[in-house]
């Protein structure tokens, strides 16, 4: 049996699957680790641990299937929005700072209403805020002008590890395209930003495609990794897109909804759709595909910190919500009129806000901390919801979700989701969207399938959620309150800043 190996590189941990051509997964190894946050605003990881986590996942899931099988390829999905400084010798000047950090939410929000801002978003697709790797330059090169000046090249997670793999500084055109660096039409660095970071060309990778093929890795990974011959490895591309691919949803219509720690809804076009309101982002798939939609902020990790602190429960490890969540089964839809904005660390789309606080709403003496637990639930997936709206007002109409992440083992909120849009959901035969489709992009890039439709053949709907029309309106009542909310209480908000 012939199989390829993804490998998910993501902020909280990273997952390697062995995944043969019939669609079935023979195993697969995770390995987590935690952010580095000092303070408020700040997150970063160690550029090492990320390595070596791709290192172990790898070599794991070797050791686990040689005995029986062929090994393909490696093909790699990774988080976006990162940004580490690093010498001449690929050595971090920095930790890797993560989408998660806030530190430069000051120049974001100077460029978000300008000309020039206006033009980076449309040119490069990805929307003003503190995520970009273009305003965490800016605030770097004001706030540690010695790292910023003596940086031979500012890269990402991506760059960090391949770079050590292979000794060459490439990056996807995928993860480039979240970098706010990047002219998503002409494949290349868009130098009116380059000149807003105070960097050139020189400071960045080669922009190679998705698609692109190493096979001459350094001698010490090839034996940690337990690798016997000259295997390809595939750059692939983001987490976020390569999970529509692993989702299967590639078509109009179609929409890759995930809910994990953060969460985000995003759909597959030919061609990149700018939103003159700026609320979605463009990230390139491949050369001829984009990926348009809009991430959250808060996602699994404000019903984490809900749990947590309110009930008093771990959730320390958990790597589905099912456990707690269900304890809010018996609480109505709508939480008897209690709404949350579930902005805890700011929010991106569709208010792109990194002053917006958590805001619970309408509470009464009937309200217990299950109708809390069920409020941030609800506020989680309204929030998704109203970028599902903006994705239907810029591209064209939802007829399908796809669901993935770690969500999508409560029923409880897979039936939510399908009532607030009103749309079915479908849960699929994968385990993690963004590894598996980084396995399906690196059989597309070693000609194993011709073309990224055949993923519909290896990948199967295990559940589908029908909406109830009834909790539709119940929701849609709460709905027309939540949105309103927001722009009451923003200027309430960057008061307390």
């Amino acid at each position: 049996m012939k199989y390829i190996i993804g490998v998910d590189i993501g902020t909280s941990g990273t997952k390697a699957i062995a995944f043969n051509t019939d669609g079935g997964i023979l195993y697969s190894a995770y390995v987590s680790y935690t952010a580095i946050t000092p303070h408020p605003g700040e997150n970063e990881i160690d550029p090492g641990v990320l390595l070596e986590a791709a290192i172990k996942t790898i070599s794991r899931v070797i050791k686990n299937t040689e005995a029986k099988t062929e090994l393909f390829g490696i093909a790699f999905s990774c988080a976006m929005h990162s940004l580490v400084a690093i010498d001449k010798n690929g050595m971090p000047l920095t930790n890797v700072i993560t989408w998660a950090d806030l530190r430069s939410k000051e120049y974001a929000a100077k460029a978000r209403s300008t000309a020039i801002g206006k033009e980076i978003y449309e040119h490069t697709g990805t929307p003003i805020h503190p995520m970009s790797p273009l305003f965490k330059l800016m605030w770097m090169k004001d706030n540690q002008p010695d790292i910023f000046s003596k940086a031979y090249k500012f890269i990402s997670i991506k760059e960090y590890i391949w770079f050590h793999l292979f000794g060459k500084f490439q990056v996807d055109y995928s993860i480039a395209s979240g970098t706010g660096l990047f002219d998503i039409l002409t494949f290349q660095w868009y130098k009116a930003a380059l000149h807003m970071a105070g960097i050139t060309e020189a400071h960045l990778s080669e922009p190679v495609s998705p698609l692109h093929i190493e096979k001459e890795i350094v001698k010490k990974y090839k034996s940690r990794m337990r690798l016997t011959t000259a295997t390809p490895f595939i750059i692939g591309g983001s987490d976020g897109c390569l999970a529509n691919l692993g989702s299967g949803a590639l078509f109009p219509g179609e929409i890759a909804l995930t809910i994990g720690t953060s969460g985000a809804v995003r759909m597959t076009s030919p061609k990149p759709k700018y939103d003159p309101l700026g609320r979605i982002f463009n990230y390139i798939l491949t050369d001829q595909l984009y990926v348009s939609g809009g991430p959250v902020n808060n996602g699994g990790n404000a019903v984490k910190w809900y749990v947590e602190n309110f009930m008093r429960k771990s959730a320390a490890g958990k790597k589905d919500f099912s456990t707690f969540v269900q304890e809010a089964a018996d609480i109505p839809a709508g939480s008897d009129g209690l709404i949350f904005l579930p902005y805890l660390l700011g929010e991106r789309a569709p208010v792109w806000d990194a002053n917006a606080r958590g805001v619970f709403f309408g509470i009464l003496s009937n309200h217990t901390s299950r109708h809390f637990l069920r409020a941030v639930m609800e506020g989680i997936s309204l929030s998704l919801y109203q970028i599902g709206l903006s994705v239907e007002q810029t591209i064209g109409p939802i007829e399908k979700i796809y669901a993935s992440g770690g969500f999508i083992n409560s029923t409880l909120w897979l039936q939510m989701i399908a009532d607030i849009f009103n749309k079915n959901v479908y849960v699929m035969n994968v385990a993690d969207a963004s590894a598996i489709g980084a396995a399906m992009l690196g059989l597309y890039a070693l000609g194993i399938i011709n073309d990224l439709g055949e993923i519909k053949k290896m990948i199967h709907t295990q559940h589908t959620y029908t909406p109830c029309n009834d909790n539709h309106s119940i929701y849609m009542k709460n709905f027309f309150v939540f949105e309103k909310l927001y722009g009451k209480l923003k200027d309430e908000f960057e008061s307390l800043i």
